[in-house]
């Protein structure tokens, strides 16, 4: 059976942005800082993420992770931090974006569809899916709700060797029980990927 696998990096001190993180400032103030590993090295919204591409063990965890993955969710505030990703979606299959501002759909054809209500979104990911995996990506809200819900199969987290002091934090808030079984460990200069199962 298709699993639901959600994915998100963190500082150590447990934040998934910095501080003022949207539209124009991406992961927020010094967020960059926790995708070294997605690039290759450091790199600042500035340079434009001109370190180049991951590699080694950043790179096996990742295409380990998205290799049977046929479509994905995430919140329209990651969307719109991410600017879009340039107007195409860069992950595999349809991305389902959480939100209420349904109205401005992007074009048919970049790979994006936008869907109202949480349990409507996950369902459209499901169908985009078909027998293929469905990644729940950020913020920090779409990921809680998934595992508040009980419908997160795997969550996988990458930490990165920075304290970032502020921020949105992944847990913030969260009130259920949680036990995970650790599934697989990858680690790099950059960051350690954990990916763990979430047991019932």
């Amino acid at each position: 059976m298709a699993k639901v696998i959600a994915g998100i990096t963190m500082s150590l001190d447990g934040y998934v942005t910095g501080p003022d993180d949207g539209p124009g400032n991406g992961l927020g103030t010094g967020g960059e800082r926790l995708h070294h590993w997605v690039f290759g090295g450091p790199w600042t919204y500035a340079t434009e993420r001109s370190a180049g591409s991951m590699g080694g063990a950043d790179k096996e965890f990742f295409d380990s992770l998205v290799a049977t993955v046929g479509g994905g969710l995430v919140g329209r505030g990651m969307y719109d931090a991410a600017g879009g990703w340039g107007g195409r979606n860069p992950f595999p299959g349809t991305l389902v974006v959480l939100t209420h501002r349904v109205e401005d759909q992007p074009a048919p054809g970049a790979g994006f569809e936008f869907v109202s209500g949480w349990d409507a979104a996950l369902a459209r990911a499901r169908e985009h899916a078909g027998d293929r995996d469905v990644s729940l990506g950020g913020g920090a809200d779409v990921i809680r709700q998934g595992l508040a819900a009980a419908v997160v199969d795997e969550l996988a987290v990458s930490v990165a060797p920075v304290v970032l002091g502020a921020g949105k934090r992944l847990f913030e808030g969260f009130t259920r029980d949680l036990d995970l079984e650790i599934l697989s460990v990858h680690h790099s200069p950059y960051a350690v990927h954990t990916r763990y199962r979430v047991l019932r």
